[in-house]
């Protein structure tokens, strides 16, 4: 098994695409954001994020998304990333807030010339 820290781990030459979609009553939108600019402050500053925005649905105002570019892979992400203590409170203040299951989907970046 590879060492998820290692940069010769195969998952982590390619990096990854994090595609984050979740709903929370509108009136919580900016409570939520509120929690939210912190974390997402601390994520976009980590060296391996190479990417980080922030949508809205505009026919739904508690239908936010985000995606998030990483140069390491899915193993890494679980093992290093997200265990990091910047996400506990954002995770503990906005969970309550969601009026669905929050969607995570990962994609991984193709190979070759598929990119700027």
């Amino acid at each position: 098994m590879s060492d998820p820290q290692s940069p010769s781990s195969s998952s982590s030459k390619q990096g990854m695409s994090l595609h984050v979609s979740i709903h929370i009553h509108p009136s919580n939108r900016a409570a939520f954001l509120e929690h939210f600019k912190p974390c997402f402050e601390a994520v976009r500053a980590e060296k391996e994020c190479t990417f980080f925005e922030v949508f809205s649905d505009p026919e739904d105002e508690g239908h936010l998304c985000w995606v998030e570019n990483w140069s390491r892979g899915r193993d890494w992400f679980m093992t290093v990333q997200i265990t990091k203590d910047y996400y506990k409170p954002y995770l503990a203040a906005t969970e309550p807030m969601f009026v669905k299951p929050r969607e995570i989907k990962f994609y991984d970046r193709m190979e070759g010339d598929w990119t700027l």
